[in-house]
């Protein structure tokens, strides 16, 4: 029995925002002249009023999923496949005992006979082995060589760093990191593009600019010997190694083969950032069942609204499903069923911070961000720093501004505060005030 998707799910699956809306549009009862289903095989078929004499034939097998159509669109899945999905999400399409169709069984059958030695409901592909098509496999393994070959220029270059002495950076400009981030992009590692652009504001970022650099260095030269040895790691750790250096996956992808985790989430705080006229929402939520962390990320052009549906400071009753990884925080909302006025979040202590970020790093060497809440008291002197009733102290982060507002709440007393920890030190996002409203700094 094949369980009943809901609407987030199938619209996750739409290949842009365009092909979403029109799918919504021909989910109406008007538009199908018939549609049928056997939820006990998982596969659905159906016939659409068109543009052409003959209605289209779609059929799928929810399986994969894997979709067939009879219209002449190029984007996979069409808004045909979509809106059978819609309407079988909704409910409108029965269990018909007679079975599919002809066409749609024909197809069905074939895709079954490709299926096979695997044995896992994953259909393999002519002549491919792993069920890729031929084209797309030998894309994939053309990028492979080509990421293999950037991370060993990438090797090279930061031997000559080491041996040319840290010192010599201070006069090197940007283009000095500029010139090997571009070649990354040449070798499609954006991800270590990302980093190595990151790097040209160390030298001038103030006392002990030369252990940071060296610490950025060795962990690139880390990414690249765990890319070199991908095969003997851990499937979540080599998930994380191929995220970083810029493989990335499908929302799509992550939806269909992630397992929901439903939790009411508390919504902590949010950050936006812009970088190459793209703007990017990190938004934190903690789970109060699960106490497990997660992060979900917007993205919109300069000029365009971010989504504004999770708010700061409420619950939301959501199923997430988390990308794969080694320290699996990101995640994406599959489905919403309520939003409540949530109270503020229980505060822990910095030596628990510390503890958590430790154990995180020790998986995930390369995570450099990290989701908090603290009850602390924000000091000035001798720097900008916060401690918590135990005295313990950390800095706070040196781009994060003055934050007199955070200071102004806590009036020397013991406040709430979330934000992110980096190894900069802390970077204040959201406090909650003594009416528990929580306000973002």
């Amino acid at each position: 029995m094949t369980e009943r998707w809901d609407r987030d799910r199938v619209l996750a699956l739409a290949p842009d925002a365009p092909s979403a809306r029109a799918a919504q549009a021909l989910a109406s009862d008007r538009a199908w002249l018939t549609a049928g289903g056997r939820s006990g095989d998982g596969v659905l078929w159906g016939e659409c009023r068109g543009s052409a004499v003959a209605p289209y034939r779609t059929v799928l097998d929810l399986s994969g999923p894997a979709y067939r159509c009879s219209c002449p669109s190029r984007k996979f899945p069409c808004k045909h496949a979509l809106a059978l999905l819609l309407r079988w999400a909704e409910g409108s399409v029965k269990d018909d005992d007679a079975g599919p169709p002809g066409w749609a069984a024909t197809w069905l059958a074939a895709r079954q006979a490709a299926t096979g030695a695997r044995g896992d409901g994953t259909p393999r592909a002519r002549g491919v082995p792993g069920g890729r098509p031929a084209g797309s496999a030998r894309r994939a393994q053309q990028r492979e060589t080509r990421v293999a070959s950037g991370l060993a220029e990438l090797d090279r270059w930061l031997c000559d760093q080491a041996r040319q002495g840290l010192a010599a950076s201070q006069q090197a400009g940007y283009r000095h990191w500029d010139d090997i981030a571009g070649r990354m992009v040449d070798a499609q590692a954006p991800g270590l593009a990302e980093r190595l652009r990151a790097l040209a504001s160390v030298p001038y970022s103030g006392a002990g600019w030369d252990g940071r650099l060296l610490e950025e260095y060795a962990l690139l030269h880390l990414l690249a010997v765990a890319y070199r040895r991908q095969a003997e790691l851990p499937p979540p750790l080599r998930a994380t190694v191929r995220s970083r250096i810029g493989f990335s996956l499908r929302q799509a992808d992550v939806l269909a083969c992630g397992t929901p985790v439903r939790d009411h989430w508390q919504v902590l705080a949010r950050r936006d950032l812009e970088q190459d006229r793209i703007r990017t929402r990190r938004t934190w939520l903690r789970g109060r069942a699960t106490a497990r962390d997660a992060l979900v990320l917007s993205f919109a052009p300069v000029g365009r609204a971010l989504d504004e549906s999770l708010t700061v400071g409420t619950d939301a009753d959501a199923d997430l499903v988390f990308y794969p990884g080694a320290v699996p925080l990101r995640a994406v909302l599959l489905a919403r069923h309520d939003t409540a006025g949530g109270v503020p979040p229980a505060g822990g202590t910095i030596a628990g911070l510390l503890a958590c970020w430790a154990a995180a790093l020790a998986a995930d060497p390369w995570l450099d961000t990290w989701p908090t809440v603290l009850d602390v008291i924000p000091v000035r002197a001798p720097v900008r720093a916060v401690c918590d009733a135990d005295g313990d102290a950390v800095p706070l982060h040196p781009d994060a501004g003055r934050c007199w507002t955070l200071f102004a709440l806590s009036g020397g007393h013991l406040v709430t505060v979330a934000g992110e920890w980096t190894p900069r030190g802390l970077w204040p996002l959201t406090a909650w005030d003594e009416a528990r409203r929580a306000v973002r700094l």
